[in-house]
């Protein structure tokens, strides 16, 4: 005996081993079409027969099964409910046989929009407006299958549809996975083997793998787009009032940047004092005088923490009207937040005569690296016939620079690591700095990548001075009991190195107090330690009481986080797209060619011409700063990675030839 029954919402058929009981309490063991052994109760089970086969009764059925007319059999079926034997007698007539009554069963049990299930091999006749209403619907997701359908088809073709190219941005970077058009596009994935942004590529949706990447940027760090809120402005009599009051410095200071800085937030001056030394001033642009904690403009730096960068452009953390009000040009007073602190006849700095102040300071030039850098030496700088602008004060920051620096070693190594070197310090010519320019031929885009090296006079004099800076406002912080966004490194470790709220020493910069301060036009942490050494300058002992951040303040504590995180994303999105051009200028200068690398550790590698660092497995094991000749081909953009084969590795002996001749 074969019995039919229904599991998991399927009709299936098992053939009896064994029987027990009887009546309503009848149970048999049973062997499924599978093969698999089940029990079945009386209750479970919907007809008992013999003949046909099992299996070919199955075949048949499902045939049969589609053959069936359900809205003829939904005009048929009393109100009522009814059973699978008396629909059958009426669908099929008096001689409904076990094949028909399995078919109707099947038809059944697939067709929730007609008919309700009430029990074993029971239904009842769904009501006229939800029949109507489910057929609706199925119509509807008809329509929709075959629209999906049509845009697969076109997809895959290399067209993007019409109809989908204002969600082209929203496929990609943050898609409703249950529309049609999601799924359409995956299937077209699917089918053509590409990954979404190869099948964006290839229909024209997006135009290079450089929207993708960026794309990806600004979905997860700018939903709204990158561009200020236009209402973000400091109204000019605003400005004016906050300024007012401001004294004038009777210093002329100079700000030392690259070419392509906009937002200039630091400057020095050199002043002479009785005794033979001199006063040096650090200037740093002061929004803060008119940015307030939770106002509009404070809320929208806030949101975003840093200016971003990346070659190319970069996204700003203030509006540019607000930058052009504080940066530090050159030409006319500006206002800044000063730190002074003198220096004996010998260039050593007296801690105890550290002032804060507040003021317009009057801003003589804008000096750019590319200009003045090879002619500051230190053969020129007690050259008094050297023709240079700022040579006599650049002379004195230099001198104190070095002592700085040597001062901050002592520290170092007392604190078990080793002392750092002044200047170039890299041998083999790795430790540069890169600059970007991207322009268009064309309409094709090119990128030009220049390096510069690192440790220049200059590049010691305005860090070192920064880094004093930067201590100086974390001492002045933490001496009058105010909070403070202070960046802290102690012990070992991947969090050796954090942003915190309260002081903590700078155990690699050889410092006991180190917060972030010179650049409040691009960075938050820096505009939020102005606002509280602002109140330090305006109101002295007093400032606890008015600074807007008092001690164990949350929400700084939140601010510090979300820096760091932020801050961390930026930096990963600028080295990102670095890595997208040099991948680039890769293919622009006619490589893959022979070039270069060296052996970093683990296997990476960075090319000698620009500073891209691809994974050569087979130098894993060679000593670091192996050099290689190698060659790069498979360049794939959207993965930014290239295939790497080394040619030959050069002898130790090349090396040191090619070091000396650098």
């Amino acid at each position: 005996m074969h019995l039919l029954y229904e599991e998991g919402g399927d009709i299936k058929v098992a053939t009896v081993q064994s029987a027990s009981g009887s009546g309503d309490t009848e149970s048999w063991q049973a062997t499924s079409l599978s093969g698999k052994k089940i029990k079945l109760k009386a209750k479970e089970v919907w007809l008992r027969f013999e003949k046909p086969e099992p299996q070919a009764l199955m075949d048949e059925a499902s045939t049969l099964a589609k053959e069936i007319d359900l809205s003829f059999l939904w005009d048929c079926a009393p109100d009522e409910e009814f059973s699978l034997v008396d629909v059958a007698l009426e669908y099929f007539g008096a001689g409904a046989n076990i094949l028909q009554q399995t078919a109707l069963a099947i038809a059944l049990q697939s067709a929730p929009v007609f008919f309700r299930r009430k029990g074993r091999g029971r239904f009842q006749r769904a009501p006229l407006e939800q029949l109507q209403a489910g057929l609706a619907a199925i119509e509807r997701k008809q329509k929709e299958s075959e629209q999906q359908a049509i845009w697969q088809k076109e997809l895959v073709c290399g067209v993007f549809p019409e109809a989908l190219a204002s969600q082209a941005s929203q496929l990609l970077f943050s898609p409703d996975k249950n529309t049609s058009a999601y799924k359409a596009f995956i299937a077209a994935c699917t089918e053509s083997g590409e990954s979404p942004a190869q099948l964006m590529i290839r229909c024209k949706a997006i135009d290079s793998p450089l929207d993708y990447h960026q794309g990806m940027f600004l979905k997860a760090h700018f939903p709204g787009g990158s561009a200020h809120d236009a209402s973000l402005v400091v109204d000019q009599a605003v400005f004016e009032q906050a300024i007012a009051g401001l004294p004038v410095a009777k210093v002329i200071a100079f700000s030392i940047d690259d070419a392509g800085t906009t937002e200039i937030d630091d400057a020095l001056s050199v002043a002479s004092i009785d005794g033979g030394g001199h006063r040096i001033g650090i200037h740093i642009a002061a929004p803060g005088l008119v940015i307030t904690k939770d106002d509009p403009l404070d809320q929208a730096a806030r949101s975003r923490m840093s200016t971003v960068y990346f070659p190319g452009d970069k996204i700003t953390m203030l509006p540019d009207a607000v930058i052009g009000q504080f940066s530090l040009d050159e030409g006319a007073p500006r206002p800044a937040l000063s730190i002074y602190v003198d220096l004996d006849s010998a260039g050593v700095v007296d801690k105890d005569s550290l002032q804060l102040r507040a003021e317009m300071v009057p801003m003589g030039s804008n000096l750019r690296l590319e200009n003045l850098e090879h002619q500051v030496t230190e053969e020129s700088l007690v050259d008094t016939q050297a023709q240079f602008s700022y040579r006599q004060e650049l002379s004195v920051l230099w001198n104190a620079a070095k002592l700085l620096h040597a001062g901050r070693q002592e520290q170092r190594v007392v604190n078990g690591l080793r002392p750092e070197k002044l200047g170039v310090i890299d041998p083999n010519a790795l430790a540069r700095d890169f600059h970007f320019q991207i322009q268009e031929h064309d309409g094709v885009q090119r990128v030009d990548i220049t390096a510069r090296q690192r440790g220049s006079i200059l590049d010691t004099i305005v860090a070192e001075w920064m880094i004093y800076c930067n201590s100086a406002s974390g001492r002045l912080l933490a001496d009058h009991g105010l909070p403070g966004i202070f960046r802290t490194q102690k012990g070992w470790g991947p969090l050796r190195t954090r942003m915190q709220t309260t002081p903590g020493p700078h155990e690699g910069l050889g410092l006991d107090y180190y917060a972030w301060c010179t650049s409040p036009l691009r960075r938050y942490s820096d505009l939020v330690n102005q606002s509280q050494l602002l109140a330090i300058a305006k109101h002295g002992v007093m400032a606890k009481m008015v600074a807007p951040f008092p001690p164990r303040d949350a929400a700084l504590m939140g601010i510090a986080a979300d820096f760091e995180s932020c801050y961390q994303a930026y930096g990963e999105y600028q080295d990102r797209l670095e890595k997208y051009w040099c991948l680039r200028w890769i293919g622009q200068e006619a490589l893959p060619k022979q070039v270069f690398v060296r052996h970093l550790k683990e296997g990476m590698s960075r090319l000698e011409p620009i500073p891209l660092h691809l994974s050569v497995p087979e130098l894993a094991t060679h000593p670091r700063m192996t050099r290689a000749e190698v060659m790069i081909d498979d360049v794939d953009l959207l993965q930014l990675s290239a295939g790497v084969r080394v040619l030959h590795i050069v002898t130790p002996e090349v090396i040191a030839s090619d070091v000396s001749a650098t």
